[in-house]
């Protein structure tokens, strides 16, 4: 894709943090954006934006199932006729210790942050493919790079998993000329961990301890995050259309976003080389004679 004007977006999850953000920074542009969110109430004040020529809004409730996203995706489609940016930002933060929560929490975590956005970019995909042309953009996380934190387990694999089913799709996309942009964010001023409450439905004694802290940490990181989630959306935009640091470099697959996101997802990285040199002689020579 180039960087030419009124490209047309759709964003999910657009009445708060990131996905508000980038709505205004796209219309900003000159593209055109097709904001959706769960309640059109939520997002009706778009509508006074001085670029509101270039808007439309559409409810979509990602976890509404295979069908309703269909349908809403038809709708989308009926605007401008094409979509030439996908923005997979709608998602759920859920927090609790692994024994507790148990499978059945798991499960609606991975519901709303895989399952919904693979069956959207589903929808979307058939239509970019037969135009040779389309972004699609997941928003995935620098937690799933550093998940050594007690309570963070449910959502760190959600965007795990993601991540991976991002990378595969780039590789099988590749050839219709489309592109998959992987961003994963640290802690921004969003409300990711504020949508749902710590879970404490099913409490072990052994783990007290471990939950108050937990719930602790989370209290804190509230009150000290510093991301600014306009800035992370416009490093975003620059990626998608070209511009600004991002002009005249090759496409990223992945857009690491903060100083957490680069220093965790380094020292990870760090971390399986250290490991893969360091047991070398356990790993290798394991063919057959």
């Amino acid at each position: 894709m180039t960087s030419a004007a009124h490209k047309v977006w759709l964003i999910t999850g657009t009445s708060s943090g990131f996905g508000e953000c980038l709505v205004k920074i796209v219309l900003e542009r000159g593209d055109r954006v097709i904001a959706t969110a769960r309640t059109l109430s939520k997002i009706q004040h778009f509508l006074s934006s001085p670029h509101a020529e270039n808007l439309r809004l559409l409810e979509l409730d990602i976890i509404s199932g295979e069908a309703a996203i269909q349908s809403a995706i038809a709708t989308a489609l009926e605007f401008w006729g094409h979509i030439d940016v996908l923005v997979n930002n709608a998602g759920t933060g859920a927090k609790g210790i692994l024994e507790e929560t148990g499978s059945s929490e798991l499960r609606s975590q991975f519901l709303s942050n895989v399952f919904a956005p693979v069956e959207v970019t589903l929808a979307v995909l058939p239509h970019m493919r037969v135009r040779r042309s389309g972004t699609i953009v997941m928003i995935c996380s620098r937690s799933s790079w550093k998940p050594e934190q007690p309570g963070i387990g449910m959502y760190a694999s959600s965007k795990a998993a993601l991540r991976t089913y991002s990378e595969t799709l780039a590789v099988e996309v590749a050839p219709f000329d489309m592109r998959v942009l992987i961003v994963e964010p640290a802690a921004f001023r969003t409300n990711t961990f504020n949508n749902m409450p710590y879970f404490v439905d099913r409490q072990i004694d052994d783990y007290n301890e471990m939950r108050a802290a937990s719930q602790e940490w989370y209290t804190r990181m509230h009150a000290v995050i510093k991301g600014d989630p306009v800035k992370a959306m416009k490093a975003v935009a620059d990626v998608v259309r070209g511009e600004g640091k991002a002009a005249g470099r090759p496409w990223p697959l992945y857009l690491p976003l903060g100083d957490l996101a680069y220093a965790g997802i380094k020292d990870k990285c760090n971390q399986m080389l250290r490991v893969v040199e360091e047991w070398k002689d356990v790993s290798t020579g394991l063919d057959v004679d």
